[in-house]
Order: C-alpha cells, then structure tokens, then sequence
C-alpha cells in the first residue's frame, strides 16, 4: 500500500513539474510559431501583402493586378536586374493600363523580336534610386509645380501634384495617375499607375 502511494505521490509530482515548465519548453502556438514577415508593415496590391523584406520581382509577382507586367519583365530578360540591390523606383503599370493600349500591342511587345522595344518601355517606368510620394511632391514644390524624372531609360517623366496625388506626363503626352503609392520593397519602391508610360 505504501509502495503504491509513493508511485502516486512520484507521478502527481511529474505532472505539476510538466505544467510548471518554462514557457520556452512548451510547443509554439500557431500564431507564436508565425513567421515574422507577417508582422511587416505591408501595402495591399493585386490582393496580396507586399512586404518590405522581399524585393520588386519577389512581391510583384503575388499580384492579381500586374501578371502583365511580370510577364513583360520576364520576355525582356528584366527580372534579375530588377531583384537585384538597386534601389529602384518603379511606376508600375496594371493589367488594365496595358489593357488600355490599341489592340495586339501587348502581344507584339511579348514577341521575342521585340525585346528591344520592350526593354525601352519598360526602363521607361524605372527611375534610379528610391523616390518616394514625398519625395516626389518636395521636387514638384521646388520646379515651381512639376518635376522632370530621368529614367533608366534615358527618357522623361514630368511629375505633378493632382487632387488625389502625383501624375506622371510621358513624352508622348500621355497621363498616368499614381493610384497607390509608396509600396516598399527591399531594393526600392513601387508607385502603381493606371497607364503605360511611353518614350518619345
């Protein structure tokens, strides 16, 4: 009978030293075992969290918004520079800005024989170094209302202040509206816009 109490009094013991444990000791719950990136400030585009960690190729291609884009980048051999450090500053043109151009452009761009054309159109919308929306706005006070872009490209953008943000004005006169701003990245900063910026 005494043998049989201690085993109880030994087995209650192992239990309240396994309760009692540190709380390092004890399994992770799901929310304790999440990743930190889902604690990142991030910007919704395309539904998908675009996180400061990742780099412009690793979160533009998660959005709904810009596979156009992406596979643009990809037939123009661009995606390694754009992954690379940078920093860079993208205006970033959706499915329906491309949309939005004469019919077959797209495809005709996408042909391998046009990967030079692609290339000028698509470092069109690449500025060096990371611009941000306030950044944009500074240089546009300071140019007296506009501000004249240089991009990767060679050509110009002309930035200026609208009700609701920043335009952009091409070389051919077209206009395109920043319609999210300043979505981070790791080696720059994206800027969405809602139609395809062209050179002269």
């Amino acid at each position: 009978m005494q043998i049989k109490t201690t085993l109880i009094a030994v087995a209650a013991a192992a239990a309240l030293s396994v309760a009692c444990a540190p709380a390092e000791n004890k399994a992770e719950t799901p929310a304790e075992a999440a990743p930190a990136a889902a604690t990142e400030p991030s910007v919704m585009v395309g539904g998908a969290a675009m996180l400061p960690s990742k780099n412009i190729i690793e979160n533009a291609v998660n959005s709904a918004d810009h596979t156009t884009l992406v596979a643009a980048v990809q037939a123009a051999g661009l995606a390694e520079t754009l992954s690379g450090a940078g920093p860079f500053t993208v205006f970033a043109p959706t499915n329906a800005a491309f949309a939005k151009l004469p019919a077959g452009t797209v495809d005709t761009l996408l042909l391998p024989a046009s990967k030079a054309t692609l290339t000028t159109v698509l470092t069109y919308h690449v500025v060096a170094g990371k611009v941000s929306a306030a950044d944009l706005i500074s240089q546009i006070d300071a140019g007296g209302g506009s501000a004249t872009l240089t991009t990767v490209a060679g050509g110009t953008l002309t930035a200026k202040k609208t009700a609701t943000g920043v335009s952009l004005t091409d070389a051919k006169g077209n206009v395109s509206t920043v319609t999210i701003a300043d979505v981070n990245q790791s080696n720059g900063v994206i800027h969405v816009v809602d139609t395809v910026l062209l050179p002269s």
